[in-house]
């Protein structure tokens, strides 16, 4: 039988417009750079299946209000583990939770890494006699300038870094449509209708847009108004399909 727990306060301190700002910078990022490989491998009908897993995101983030509401003191993935299996239903939850976090900062670190030495590629320190190359000199840069970001708990406040994401994404998009329309390489009807192969491929990107879905409990406990969360999961859902495509 499912323990009892004494409530706890859960109301928050964020508006709905900056939970939108959230769910923004962490769903969008990455998935505008990863979505034309993903249709060059998966052809363009793979783009029902970008469709499909945006749905399923925005049904679960639904789910999951709804798994919070029955007990104010759920307030995380593995609280809900844990009120469905008990306590193996949590550490199995939370395993697999912190593992996909850890590996998708690592691999975002990595990224930001490749990304700077290609445009740095002469950038090096030397540290007791040690060589460091590029790479590994900019994730660890990267990862000094992230880390004190870590330590803000007010959601509120993390909305107008979040805001500066989203800000970037747009850059992104405005970029890409500048080089396409006024630098000469134009807009071209190529690509397969569908790659049976490569689909693999395109899904696995696809999914990686939502990786950031383990931030949907934490969105939802930091909001004002946790009736409007539907609101705000239908432009994390919606809103980042158009922007990707």
């Amino acid at each position: 039988m499912w323990r009892q727990f004494t409530v706890i306060s859960t109301a928050g301190t964020t508006s709905s417009f900056k939970t939108v700002f959230h769910g923004l910078n962490a769903l969008s990022g990455v998935g505008i750079l990863s979505i034309p490989y993903a249709l060059s491998s998966g052809g363009w009908l793979s783009l029902i299946l970008l469709f499909v897993i945006s749905i399923a995101a925005f049904y679960s983030g639904l789910l999951i209000q709804r798994c919070m509401d029955v007990d104010p003191n759920i307030r995380t993935y593995p609280d809900i583990g844990e009120r469905a299996f008990g306590r193996k239903g949590r550490l199995l939850v939370s395993v697999v939770m912190y593992a996909e976090l850890y590996l998708v900062a690592a691999g975002f670190l990595i990224l930001e890494g490749d990304n700077l030495q290609s445009l740095f590629p002469n950038m090096g320190i030397e540290v007791a006699g040690f060589e460091i190359g590029a790479r590994q000199s900019f994730v660890i840069m990267v990862a000094l300038i992230i880390l004190p970001t870590v330590w803000l708990d007010n959601m509120s406040i993390l909305s107008y870094i979040s805001a500066s994401g989203v800000l970037a994404s747009a850059i992104i998009l405005v970029s890409i449509f500048w080089t396409g329309a006024f630098d000469g390489v134009g807009f071209k009807e190529k690509g397969t209708l569908v790659n049976w192969h490569g689909i693999p491929t395109a899904v696995s990107l696809y999914a990686f847009c939502y990786c950031a879905h383990p931030v949907f409990p934490t969105l939802y406990t930091s909001m004002k108004n946790k009736h409007q969360f539907s609101n705000v999961s239908s432009h994390h859902g919606s809103g980042v399909f158009h922007l990707n495509v």
